[in-house]
């Protein structure tokens, strides 16, 4: 099972409202791990990660794969509204580039 937990994606990040660190695993969403450093944070949601796909093995529930292991196409639609896409296709070719390149340069 140890090699599930250890491609999970995590995150360990500072909550001003709790005045701890709280980790979270993308792959995971609903559980996070609260403690006083960054490494009880990052230890505790690996824990409670593993003892939540032992629940889901003994619960016959299929395991969610790993973000790093995905395989992604680079190709993904966004809808706007049709003044901004208006907006963006002039800007595009007023900088001479395609209206893709010119969004791929803005996500970056």
């Amino acid at each position: 099972m140890a090699k599930f937990f250890d491609r999970y994606t995590y995150r360990v990040t500072w909550s001003e409202e709790d005045q701890e660190y709280v980790a979270m695993c993308a792959e995971f969403p609903s559980l996070s791990w609260l403690d006083e450093t960054q490494e009880g944070a990052l230890s505790g949601i690996r824990s409670l990660v593993i003892e939540c796909l032992g629940d889901m093995k003994e619960n016959g529930e299929s395991i969610p794969a790993a973000m790093a292991t995905k395989k992604y196409s680079g190709k993904f639609m966004v809808r706007v509204p049709p003044e901004t896409h208006r907006h963006l296709a002039i800007e595009a070719a007023e900088a001479g580039v395609s209206l893709n390149r010119l969004v791929a340069s803005r996500l970056h």
